[in-house]
């Protein structure tokens, strides 16, 4: 039996948990905005056509910011068409899906959507096939009071107080040829910093997210955070990285360490924009804002290949990945991974909310469903408060092909000095043996185990059983195989599994 032991103490803790970490991300892509948060003809649907089971369970999973409205498509997005009278908007082309963009979902509905649940909304801007003047039009259309001419249009449109939107992407991947109007790392990093500049004239108060590469095998990685940041530091407060894993040849290992290349990806970010901060002597730090991340499954219902769509469809099927146990512990360790390095990763967006890769699924007139993957999100967004305690943690290892000798088991903890509670989070990458775990809570004022679950495969269940036809087939379920004496927790870890433990101070 593997065995893992972590030791926690109070006295080293990392930051505080940054609440911007758990947040998750809207395109206009396939089926994420069209029959996933707004299908007018839905049984649910309220008097703006947003999906009320999609709502709720949005509400359930509690976002605390919401990216939008792209991704790829914001690269040719032009925000004007989204406001006004939905009847009067035009339908176009989106060249990054090729697909038909009616328009019936724009920022007034959007803000209005957000608002009902209650998150932060990070919006972007077009740096794709606009720029500097677009940008500064949908900053002012968004936050100035009123008495201009965008302003003034926004509360003719309905809107009398601005939406006050205070965190803003200055595009989305332009280092990759697939972007529409894609650069070169100085030609971005100098439109980055003029636009964020005049950006900031409009509103001083924004907070600014330059692109990073779009992910950590692109040619360009390192040296276009690089140039970018060399040409934009003072300019804007983060730098953003993507990420997607999936399994590759049947190769189920190496994908459930898949964590151990995110916290190599993250640091190399950190050390690349410490190495400009160096060498230009700026005071401020960067921060990271890793603002799409996920893991990707082919569905077996087909309709995911953009090459083979029908073009120019609304709303076709893209990326409908169906996720099972496998996935969703990848996705606590990827959480784990955002989490540990919460000093510097500072937002974090989940893609995407609801379909396309969704936390949530949808079908078009029918129900709607929590995917596997969406329960370590919405525990560690719950749970995580307080600080980001540094885990000193030794694990027997396992050999992978891609990434080599890994730990068996991950882990994270939190702990709040305010309520006396702490939370730890642990995944146990075996897909075949339990681990037995260690958890030493001297340095913690805690005395109680008053909560543990577990998300795993019921036993005699196949290992890729999802949520589709059985909505409840894979949730959390109460974990009774854990013990916590002389604040010494002990717990033998089912195999494959994602595991949180919840403590608080001594009965009183």
């Amino acid at each position: 039996m593997p065995r893992a032991r972590l030791v926690l103490d109070a006295a080293f803790a990392l930051a505080p948990v940054p609440r911007r970490l758990f947040g998750s991300f809207v395109e206009h892509m396939g089926r994420c905005v069209y029959t996933g948060i707004h299908e007018p003809g839905h049984p649910t649907a309220d008097d703006a056509g947003f999906r009320g089971d999609v709502l709720e369970l949005t509400r359930r999973l509690a976002p605390t910011v919401v990216r939008y409205p792209g991704g790829n498509f914001v690269s040719g997005y032009r925000w004007e068409d989204g406001i006004g009278p939905v009847a009067d908007r035009p339908s176009r082309l989106d060249l990054a899906w090729r697909s038909r963009e009616p328009n019936e979902v724009g920022l007034h509905e959007f803000d209005s959507w957000a608002r009902e649940v209650d998150t932060e909304v990070m919006m972007a801007v077009n740096l794709g096939t606009r720029g500097l003047q677009e940008a500064c039009d949908l900053l002012e259309y968004a936050n100035h009071p009123g008495g201009t001419y965008w302003s003034d249009r926004r509360i003719a449109n309905g809107s009398t107080d601005p939406f006050g939107y205070r965190l803003w992407c200055l595009g989305n991947e332009m280092d990759g040829p697939w972007q529409i109007g894609h650069k070169t790392a100085y030609e971005y990093g100098r439109l980055a910093a003029e636009t964020g500049r005049a950006m900031r004239l409009v509103d001083p108060d924004i907070e600014l997210v330059a692109c990073g590469s779009s992910h950590a095998q692109m040619p360009t990685f390192g040296a276009w955070e690089s140039e970018v940041l060399t040409q934009c530091y003072d300019t804007v407060d983060y730098v953003s990285l993507h990420v997607y894993y999936s399994e590759h040849d049947g190769d189920t290992d190496s994908y459930l360490a898949s964590a151990v290349d995110m916290d190599g990806f993250i640091e190399a970010v950190i050390a690349t924009a410490d190495a400009v901060r160096a060498r230009g002597r700026h005071t401020k730090t960067i921060d990271l804002s890793f603002d799409e991340w996920n893991v990707t499954r082919p569905s077996e219902r087909g309709g995911d290949d953009l090459a083979r769509q029908a073009p120019w469809a609304l709303h076709p099927r893209l990326g409908e990945s169906e996720y099972g146990i496998v996935d969703a512990v990848v996705v606590g360790t990827m959480l784990n991974s955002l989490l540990r390095h919460g000093d510097r990763v500072t937002v974090g967006c989940q893609a995407q909310l609801v379909n396309v890769l969704g936390l949530i699924r949808s079908e078009e007139l029918g129900d709607a469903w929590l995917q596997t993957i969406a329960y370590p999100f919405e525990q560690m967004r719950r749970l995580a408060r307080g600080s980001i305690l540094q885990v000193v943690a030794s694990s027997d290892h396992q050999d992978t092909a891609r990434f080599g000798d890994v730990p068996v088991v991950d882990a994270t903890a939190t702990y709040d000095a305010e309520t006396g509670t702490a939370a730890v989070f642990v995944a146990n990458r075996s897909r075949t043996e339990a681990a037995r775990l260690e958890v030493d809570c001297r340095g913690l004022p805690v005395g109680r185990l008053t909560a543990a679950t577990v998300l795993a495969v019921p036993d005699g269940t196949p290992v890729d059983l999802t949520n589709r036809d059985r909505h409840d087939a894979i949730v959390p379920k109460p974990f009774h195989g854990a013990q916590l004496d002389q604040q010494i927790l002990r717990a033998d870890l089912p195999p494959l599994s994602w595991t949180v433990f919840e403590l608080a101070r001594p009965a009183a």
